[in-house]
């Protein structure tokens, strides 16, 4: 009977032992980060990959403002933040960049500076200062549905100096979809290619999951993309963007 009870206890040891590691096996790890891009950072479980250039960058989503409770605290460059001056934030955006908001609601636009990171609220792409909120007229409800676009300055690191940037120029192609499941990231590529050039698949690691970017097309200036992305929506993929490669 003891001999059954200590077999028993070591197979029960055993078990643990198997399930310990295959949790580990299974958390999330960071994304590896690609030569010449920044680290990835962790916010509240998720992992994200700020991109290496915002050249041709360009999103549509829904703004909010923060203020009085972040005012004097420190942003993600270093800064002190003054919910006053002309900034925001973004998830992803390298810190300095200069983007133009337009409010899509009223049409009203303003010019911010990346310098912190956010908002880290599913559904939303940017955070402005109060200041770029009141611009824009989005005080009073919040939020609002913006679209916005590298112009193509940043700040050189450590001298607070603009240094211009030429964001119009360069190589563009166009995401139509991403999807965790590689089959039907394939499906859609060969219906794009019977109209469109350029059909490929891009793999990312997220970190904890892998997507398959589906893109399409090239163009050498965001004159052409603006005009490729509307082609693209007039045939049904309401959700393609413009992407630098």
């Amino acid at each position: 009977m003891k001999i059954e009870k200590h077999t028993t206890f070591l197979k029960y040891c055993s078990l643990m032992i198997l399930v310990f590691f295959l949790c580990c096996s299974c958390a999330k790890r960071p994304p590896v980060a690609k030569p010449g891009y920044p680290k990835p950072y962790k916010v509240l479980g998720q992992w994200y990959q700020p991109v290496g250039d915002a050249k041709g960058f360009r999103e549509q989503g829904t703004a909010s403002w923060y203020g009085p409770d972040f005012h004097g605290k420190r942003t993600a460059n270093g800064e002190t933040y003054d919910m006053d001056s002309m900034t925001a934030a973004h998830k992803t955006l390298p810190l300095g960049t200069l983007v133009k908001v337009s409010n899509l609601e009223n049409n009203k636009e303003v010019e911010v500076r990346i310098n912190d990171r956010g908002p880290f609220v599913r559904g939303r792409i940017i955070d402005l200062s109060r200041e770029a909120a009141k611009r824009i007229g989005m005080m009073g409800s919040g939020t609002a549905r913006v679209e916005i676009v590298a112009i193509g300055q940043a700040i050189r690191p450590g001298t607070g100096r603009v240094v211009p940037v030429d964001f119009s120029s360069g190589n563009f192609t166009f995401q139509v979809g991403a999807f965790i499941d590689k089959n039907n990231a394939e499906r859609l590529k060969a219906r794009l290619a019977g109209k469109y050039p350029n059909a490929h698949i891009v793999t990312y690691d997220r970190g904890d999951q892998i997507f398959y970017r589906v893109r399409v097309g090239r163009s050498k200036n965001l004159n052409q993309a603006a005009e490729y992305e509307k082609m693209l929506q007039k045939d049904g993929y309401t959700e393609v963007f413009t992407v630098a490669e």
